[in-house]
Formats: structure tokens, C-alpha cells, sequence
């Protein structure tokens, strides 16, 4: 039996890829603070949704979801601060796959309680 896609899985592999270039970008930038909390916070995500695949309960699979929940809301916080600050370069594509990406785990949470 062929196993079905997993889209969050997917997208937040490619997110955290997308996320290791831009902190690398800041780093070049001598922009070290925001690139290492952005580099923890964004690749957090997945890793968090990853280890929710292997949940011990479902009371385990929500917690997990939910830390990757936080970890969607502090990337939106970090690239806030790349958009409005003036020296700090800002990658809109970013912050329109983190918003997917916080929709789709927001999703997942909200059917997992039911």
C-alpha cells in the first residue's frame, strides 16, 4: 500500500530549508541575534510536527502540535521585525508560507480536540 503525502511534513521541510538560507542572509548581515532566534524558532516546526508522528497518545500528539503552534507565532514575531526594521533584509515568501503553515497546524489542532 503506497503511503499518502503527509503536506505539513512536506511544508515544513521545505519551510525549515527556506529558513536556514534567510538566517544565513542575516548572518552575512552581522545580524546574528535575529538569525539564531529565527533559525531555532523556524526549524522548530517541523521538527515539533515530525516528533507528532510518533506521539505516544493522542493527549501527546495535541502537545506537540501545540509547541509547534508557539514556535509558528514567534517566526511571525522574528520576521515582523526583519519587515519593519530598516536594516534588516525581509523575505515575503517567508511570511506567506509561515501563514499556510499556521493554518494548516491551527487545522490540525482543532480536529485533534474534537
Amino acid at each position: 500500500m503506497e503511503k499518502k503525502e503527509n503536506s505539513i511534513l512536506t511544508k515544513t521541510i521545505a519551510f525549515s530549508l527556506l529558513i536556514i538560507e534567510f538566517c544565513e542572509e542575516l548572518e552575512k548581515n552581522k545580524k546574528f541575534v535575529i538569525a539564531n532566534q529565527l533559525l531555532k524558532s523556524g526549524t522548530s516546526i517541523g521538527a515539533n510536527v515530525h516528533e507528532a508522528q510518533n506521539a505516544e497518545s493522542k493527549a501527546d500528539f495535541i502537545h506537540k502540535v501545540k509547541i509547534a503552534a508557539k514556535e509558528v507565532e514567534e517566526v511571525k514575531y522574528w520576521l515582523i521585525l526583519c519587515k519593519q526594521s530598516k536594516s534588516y533584509p525581509f523575505n515575503e515568501d517567508l511570511e506567506k508560507k509561515i501563514q499556510e503553515i499556521g493554518l494548516i497546524i491551527y487545522k490540525i489542532l482543532s480536529s485533534s480536540k474534537k
